[in-house]
């Protein structure tokens, strides 16, 4: 089987669960548009179009934000030019580094002179709203070079960062290397040493730390993330993809082939689970926990407020303050959010 018909494969089955899963969201108004997961930058024009039109045609749509994930070595002018035909406002370019090195350690198809010209060749199409992928805590990494590349980031204008620690994920290349001893497992103290960095660089050049990996200026927060970590209802199309609408969550099968063998016959490719009252709570206490907004306490159900303020107790008070009934990590607090989350959790 030839890429072309695979792709064309994936295009029909994913056009099959939009019309399977149009009722999901109970009738809410798409506000934000998000193309992500493996290589959506590989879709051409037809592909897109036949997405976009699906999608108005089976739902309300007031577009705030639309959103696609691109590599750098495949965004190419003729790219931009197509993806600028549609209503995509906002890239968000996996660059991971600004090193050779590190790209090479990342096994990144693209190189650092690509990395820039990216950002510098969307920006001259006109794309103004663009975020970044960067990550930080690989060994090759010194905390001057993590320096040097939130400062060129800052430089070329972009206005958002998405910024993740280094983790060693089970079968995959790097888990092998390292278990092998080929490669050195990523070092705590260095790690937190560069997001204690990150924080203090992002408060200096007007970055608003608003979820524990994510940065934007003013005006250019992520509408899609934030109503996420908000707890609003949001559709997932395609293989891994979730999805919840406030009273169940539903999580598309990972394999491609499962995937499309589903959406063929027809047959749903999701598992789901109904959410109860505690699970809902502790989905609300996990995300919220991350925003620089903090948990709205007067949100925690009535039943569990004692349960609440018991676990809050254990919390070192340096990792948390209150504002207006919110509880909001302070900056150490950011290192332990999932921490604290789980054990603020209604069990």
């Amino acid at each position: 089987m030839n890429t072309v018909s695979r792709k064309e494969q994936f295009i029909e089955a994913l056009i099959h669960e939009m019309e399977m899963s149009k009722d999901y969201l109970l009738g809410e108004t798409i506000e934000t548009i998000y193309l992500g997961g493996g290589t959506p930058s590989l879709l051409e024009q037809h592909d897109l179009d036949r997405i976009f039109d699906t999608l108005y045609k089976l739902h309300r749509i007031d577009l705030k934000e639309c959103t696609i994930e691109v590599n750098p070595d495949d965004l190419s002018v003729e790219k931009l030019d197509m993806l600028k035909s549609f209503p995509i406002d906002r890239l968000s370019i996996g660059i991971q580094s600004f090193f050779n090195q590190d790209l090479a350690f990342m096994h990144r198809a693209h190189n650092a002179y690509e990395a820039e010209q990216s950002i510098v060749k969307a920006q001259n199409k006109g794309f103004d709203n663009i975020t970044i992928d960067l990550i930080y805590g690989t060994p090759g990494l010194s905390l001057k070079g993590w320096e040097e590349n939130l400062m060129k980031a800052n430089s070329l204008g972009v206005k958002h960062l998405s910024c993740y620690a280094l983790t060693v994920e089970p079968k995959t290349k790097l888990y092998q290397s390292v278990k092998k001893g080929l490669a050195a497992a990523p070092n705590d103290e260095k790690t937190n040493a560069q997001f204690d960095f990150l924080m203090d660089f992002a408060r200096l050049n007007g970055f608003q730390h608003y979820e524990i990996s994510n940065f934007g200026k003013e005006n250019y927060l992520a509408i899609h993330n934030t109503n996420y970590w908000k707890g609003e209802k949001y559709l997932g199309l395609g293989p891994s993809a979730h999805s919840f609408n406030h009273h169940s969550r539903r999580w598309n099968v990972a394999n491609l082939n499962n995937y499309i063998k589903a959406m063929s016959a027809g047959e749903t490719c999701y598992s789901e689970e109904v959410l109860s009252l505690e699970d809902q709570t502790n989905e609300y206490i996990m995300t919220s926990l991350r925003t620089q907004w903090g948990c709205n306490t007067e949100k925690i159900p009535t039943q569990f407020k004692d349960t609440f303020s018991d676990s809050l107790k254990k919390i070192p008070t340096a990792y948390y303050h209150f504002s207006n009934n919110h509880l909001i990590l302070t900056q150490a607090g950011k290192h332990f959010a999932d921490y604290i989350a789980s054990e603020l959790f209604i069990l």
